[in-house]
């Protein structure tokens, strides 16, 4: 018998594995894919548009909230979990990886370039992205403001980084204190294994975690790089040795930046990296590979998971379940050819909008996107059609959850940890309660 079954291994099953391990579970943690955080750009959303660009999340999300629910629907999931629960997500999450992966703050909003040259508003950042930050309070400049100059620089064996494309926009980007950067373009060569010539950007930050390929790289930008300059490189700069970025910085002398490429994110799988350690040394059982197809059910609360694993199913007896399995992207949710919406495993009732789900318009939003799980504040999962649980002892987390378009919203990593933190809480106290009986 396990405490607690967690299907998924994104940001929020991992988290939430080691938060309950941590508080004395026994945590089995089920996967059949790559978790969500090697696709995503290694920094934390908490919420960057309601839909103007947001400088204080924390301050502005009553405002947001009342806003979403005039608009109706299934209640956005910060709705459900509160403020206090964002803070202490992305408290705990700073606190397990340290500042040597995330900076920031969760009350303050920055903007970041992104791989196309535009400004994206985030909370928690990479250390390796802060000498390319701009600051959203005019009052006070971030390391990018008025009149910097900024070199953009590609590498030609790494198709997904137009540096030309990213200067030209950053050049025509109006800061918010209201000046513009000086940027240009330079290209050079850096092949990652040999005589490569068309290589990945995790293939160039594995190069990039050997010393001796860090001088060598150090040696070609120094080439084209102009004293005063700032350096945007594209976010290669190793993904196992820390020290990568620090001593490329230092043997170059001048500030330094990475920007996220396109999936698969080299930032992203850092922290993935990370987390996976500390799940690993907490004793969290990880089961990888293997889907979640059914559960068994006792009256009103699920008795065990039905896992497909090699050659035949496992059935793991638990005393709860959390659900994180990602939403339309992972599989998770489906939407049919007659417009019916399902949870495809469990075949859970799913919240939906009111009305149209898909418009012809690409400028408006999609509100099939605001499907998904309704809960309740303990991240129980409910039935819309009655209000009650469906089994007191599911909960689900993160992406599954109804009533938020979080790439619009930037509030895919807040919304993540917030939901992981209740469901976690609700979890240990109810087996505290079994525990006493």
């Amino acid at each position: 018998m396990r405490d607690v079954v967690v299907v998924g291994a994104g940001l929020t099953g991992l988290v939430a594995s080691i938060r309950l391990r941590r508080a004395g579970l026994e945590v089995t943690l089920v996967h059949q894919g790559i978790g969500g955080l090697q696709l995503g750009q290694g920094t934390i959303d908490v919420l960057g548009y309601r839909p103007e660009r947001v400088a204080r999340p924390l301050d502005e999300l009553a405002d947001f909230l009342a806003a979403q629910e005039r608009q109706g629907g299934p209640s956005h999931p910060y709705a459900v979990t509160g403020p206090e629960a964002i803070t202490e997500g992305v408290g705990f999450l700073s606190q397990l990886v340290g500042p040597q992966l995330l900076v920031g703050d969760v009350h303050t909003n920055v903007a970041l370039p992104t791989a196309i040259g535009a400004l994206r508003p985030t909370s928690l950042y990479q250390p390796s992205m802060a000498d390319g930050l701009v600051s959203l309070d005019p009052a006070e400049p971030g390391a990018l403001h008025a009149g910097c100059r900024v070199v953009v620089v590609g590498i030609d064996e790494l198709k997904d980084f137009p540096a030309q494309l990213i200067a030209g926009n950053l050049a025509a980007t109006d800061l918010p204190d209201g000046g513009r950067l000086s940027t240009r373009a330079a290209q050079v060569s850096f092949p990652a294994r040999g005589s490569e010539v068309d290589s990945t950007g995790l293939n160039i930050a594995r190069a990039l975690d050997d010393p001796a390929r860090r001088s060598e790289f150090a040696r070609v930008l120094s080439a084209v790089v102009e004293p005063g300059e700032t350096v945007a490189l594209p976010a290669v700069l190793g993904i196992e040795d820390a020290r990568a970025f620090p001593e490329l910085r230092a043997q170059l002398g001048t500030a330094l930046f990475e920007i996220p490429l396109p999936p698969p994110g080299v930032p992203g799988m850092r922290i993935n990296e990370k987390l996976t350690r500390i799940a690993r040394a907490e004793r969290v059982e990880i089961i990888s590979g293997s889907a979640l197809t059914g559960i068994t059910a006792e009256a009103d609360r699920v008795s065990e998971v039905i896992v497909a694993t090699s050659g035949h199913d496992t059935h793991i007896p638990a005393r709860a379940v959390l659900l994180a399995p990602g939403g339309f992207e992972s599989g998770a949710l489906r939407l049919d050819s007659y417009q019916q919406l399902s949870e495809p495993i469990l075949d859970l009732p799913v919240a939906r909008p009111s009305g149209e789900l898909i418009n012809d318009s690409w400028a408006r939003e999609q509100p099939l996107f605001r499907a998904g799980l309704a809960t309740d504040t303990d991240m129980v999962v409910l039935d819309p059609r009655t209000g009650g649980p469906v089994h007191r002892n599911l909960h689900a987390a993160g992406g599954i959850l109804a009533g938020a378009q979080r790439w619009d919203e930037k509030s895919g990593e807040g919304i993540a940890l917030a939901s992981a933190m209740r469901a976690c809480e609700a979890i240990v106290a109810r087996c505290e309660e079994k525990d006493h009986d």
